[in-house]
C-alpha cells in the first residue's frame, strides 16, 4: 500500500529501540524522546528503568503479559499507538532491543505509514549483540569467525519453514545468534547437527543477559538441551552457536561482578534512591525499591520566610541533610533572591552528600567535620568563638536536639526553621506486588525514618519474612541505633557515612 503524506494535524510516534535490559544502553536520542513523550506504549522486555526518564505528566501503556494477564495483542498495540498519535499526541513506542530486529516494529511503522501518521525509528542496541558481549561471547573473531547471522528461533521447524536455509547457516556461517529459541531448543541443535554442523560446537545459553538476573550455560550441540533442562533456565534467553563461544573463560566479565543477581531492597525516598541504586547496579546488584518516606514542604512557610528575608543578619547556616539544602535553596530563589543573598554568611554541613549539594551550588563549606554526624560539627565549633554569634539551621521538622542544644551551650544565638517534613508514603500495589514475589538478600536503611517506615508501611507477615531472608544495612551509627531498637541484627555498617562506602560495606559481605 501506497503511503500517505503525513497529517499535520496528527502527533508523532517514535519507535524506540529501549536495549536489552541494562537501562545505561538506551541510546541518547531515546532518552531525549522519552523526556519529550505524552505517551508512553511499553512491553514487558522494555527496562522499567527506563520509565523515569518520561515526563512525569505522560501516560504510561503497558502492553506486555502480566503475570495472570491475557497478552495485548499486536492488532491491539498498533490500535492504541494509531488512536493516540490522531488524537494530536507525542507517543513514545518503547520496544526491548532494536524495533527492526524481530520486533514488529516493521508492522508499527507500516502501520503509521497507512494512517498518514508522522514517525520515527530510533534504532536500539539488539540483545542478538548486547547479550553475548555481556557474557564474554565476541560474536565474531580473527582467529575463529569473520561471519555471523541472527535468525529468530520461535517459528515450528517443519517441512513448511522454507525461509531457514538449514544447511547455509550449519556450513556457511561462523556464529549462530537465535533469538526467541528456547522452546525450539532441542530442534535447533538436531537441525544444526543434521545438516552438517559439528555435534562439538560450542553452544551458550544465556538468560536474561545485561540484567543482574543474568545467567548462562555452556555446552555444545550434543547436550546443551539437557544442560538447559537441568538447570530450569527459560525465556527470555539468546542461544550462540560457534568456536567463539570457548572464548568466555577469557572474555566474561559481568558475571564476575561482585554482587551480580544480588537482591537489595532500597529504602529511600524515590528522588534520593537513584545514587545508591546506580553504585549497586554497577556491581551487579537487583535493586527493588520500596520507598518508605517522601519529602514534602512544611505545612508553615512562615518561619523559612523570615529566617531567608532576614539572612544579612546571621553570621552562619548550618545544613544537616542534602534535603535541608534542596528546600532551603528552592525557596530562596523562589522568593526572588539569589547566592548574594547569603553575603558573607559562613556555611558548614554535615556529611559528604550534603557537601556535595552545596558544592553544585558552585558554594564552598567552611567546616565540613570527618566525623559525618552533628558530634563532629558540634567538635568542630568547640575550637572557634561562636559566643554572640547567629546561626541558623534549615532543617527537618523534627530532627535530633544535640547540635542546637550544644551550640546554645557555647553561647551561639540558634534559629531552628522546619524547611522539610518527611512522611511515610503510600506503598503502590506493584511495589508490593513484586516483594512478594522476590528473595531478598539485603535491606538497606539510610537513615532512622526509612527504619521506622518500613516497619508501619510493610504487612506484617511480609516483613517479618524480609527480615529473615535479609542481611540489613545501615548507614551510619544512628541509623543501625534506631535498626536494632526495632530488633533488626545489623550486619553491615560502613566506617564513613557514605552512600559509596556503604556499597562498598555490602560488597565486603559477599566476598
Amino acid at each position: 500500500m501506497e503511503r500517505i503524506k503525513p497529517d499535520s494535524s496528527s502527533g508523532k510516534v517514535y519507535l524506540i529501540g529501549a536495549g536489552p535490559g541494562d537501562p545505561g544502553l538506551l541510546t541518547i536520542r531515546g532518552k531525549e524522546l522519552l523526556a519529550e513523550a505524552e505517551v508512553v506504549v511499553y512491553d514487558r522486555l522494555a527496562s522499567q528503568r527506563l520509565l523515569p526518564f518520561a515526563s512525569p505528566r505522560a501516560e504510561r501503556i503497558y502492553v506486555g503479559k502480566r503475570m495472570g494477564s491475557h497478552t495485548v495483542t499486536q492488532e491491539d498495540i498498533n490500535r492504541i499507538i494509531v488512536e493516540k498519535a490522531l488524537e494530536g499526541k507525542c507517543v513514545a513506542r518503547l520496544k526491548g532491543g532494536d524495533p527492526f530486529m524481530f520486533g514488529r516494529g516493521g508492522e508499527e511503522a507500516q502501520i503509521l505509514a497507512e494512517a498518514g501518521i508522522y514517525f520515527e525509528v530510533v534504532p536500539g542496541v539488539t540483545s542478538g549483540i548486547a547479550v553475548p558481549a555481556y557474557a564474554g561471547i565476541p560474536l565474531t573473531h580473527r582467529a575463529h569467525t569473520a561471519s555471523v547471522a541472527f535468525i529468530t528461533g520461535h517459528r515450528k521447524l517443519d517441512s513448511k519453514e522454507a525461509d531457514i536455509d538449514w544447511e547455509g547457516l550449519a556450513k556457511g556461517v561462523g556464529t549462530l545468534v537465535f533469538l526467541m529459541g528456547m522452546k525450539n531448543l532441542p530442534n535447533i541443535a538436531e537441525r544444526l547437527i543434521k545438516y552438517g554442523r559439528s555435534p562439538d560446537t560450542p553452544v551458550a545459553v544465556i538468560r536474561w543477559g545485561t540484567t543482574p538476573l543474568q545467567t548462562s550455560i555452556t555446552g555444545n550441540l550434543i547436550n546443551i538441551a539437557e544442560k538447559v533442562k537441568e538447570a530450569g533456565l527459560g525465556p527470555p534467553s539468546i542461544i550462540v552457536v560457534g568456536d567463539v563461544v570457548a572464548l568466555r573463560d577469557q572474555a566474561n566479565w559481568f558475571e564476575n561482578l561482585p554482587l551480580l543477581g544480588k537482591r537489595i531492597l532500597v529504602t529511600r525516598t524515590r528522588e534520593q534512591a537513584s545514587d545508591l541504586v546506580r553504585l549497586l547496579e554497577r556491581r551487579g546488584a537487583y535493586c527493588l525499591e520500596c520507598p518508605t518516606i517522601e519529602v514534602h514542604w512544611p505545612k508553615d512557610l512562615k518561619p523559612l520566610d523570615q529566617a531567608i528575608n532576614s539572612l544579612s543578619t546571621f553570621d552562619w547556616v548550618i545544613f544537616s541533610s542534602a534535603n535541608a539544602v534542596r528546600f532551603f535553596f528552592e525557596r530562596l530563589f523562589g522568593l526572588d533572591f539569589d547566592l548574594r543573598a547569603l553575603g558573607n554568611i559562613r556555611i558548614a554541613v554535615v556529611g559528604a552528600g550534603t557537601a556535595k549539594s552545596i558544592s553544585a551550588l558552585h558554594l564552598n563549606s567552611d567546616i565540613m567535620p570527618d566525623n559525618f554526624r552533628a558530634e563532629g560539627l558540634i567538635e568542630a565549633f568547640s575550637q572557634i568563638e561562636i559566643s554572640g554569634k547567629r546561626i541558623l539551621i534549615p532543617r527537618a521538622e523534627k530532627a535530633r536536639e544535640v547540635l542546637p542544644g550544644r551550640l546554645s551551650e557555647l553561647g551561639a544565638d540558634v534559629t531552628l526553621v522546619p524547611t522539610y517534613v518527611t512522611l511515610a508514603p503510600d506503598l503502590k500495589p506493584e511495589v508490593l506486588e513484586v516483594l512478594e514475589q522476590e528473595t531478598i538478600d539485603v535491606l538497606t536503611f539510610t537513615s532512622s525514618s526509612t527504619v521506622k517506615n518500613f516497619f508501619q508501611l510493610l504487612p506484617d507477615d511480609l516483613r517479618n519474612r524480609i527480615l529473615e531472608q535479609a542481611k540489613v544495612a545501615c548507614i551510619g551509627p544512628i541509623t543501625a541505633r534506631t535498626a536494632e531498637d526495632f530488633g533488626l541484627k545489623v550486619t553491615v555498617q560502613p566506617e564513613k557515612f557514605t552512600i559509596p562506602s556503604l556499597v562498598s560495606a555490602i560488597e565486603d559481605q559477599f566476598k
